[in-house]
């Protein structure tokens, strides 16, 4: 596997994942966006909000 497709996970605040789009919103869009989508979809994901109890549930 080359470095270009191995993957790794971090962890940071919703802070600094917004510093950091602020950031790579400053560079040419054409460089970044295919990185800001990838950022925001995997964000996306994690702060989806829980579903509620089970109707019926309790």
């Amino acid at each position: 596997m080359s470095d270009q497709e191995q993957t790794i996970k971090l962890e940071l605040t919703l802070d600094q994942i917004n510093m950091i789009l602020e950031t790579l919103g400053e560079r040419p869009f054409a460089q970044v966006y295919q990185l800001i989508n990838s950022i925001q979809r995997q964000a996306q994901g994690q702060l989806q909000e829980p579903a509620g109890p089970a109707e019926g549930a309790g």
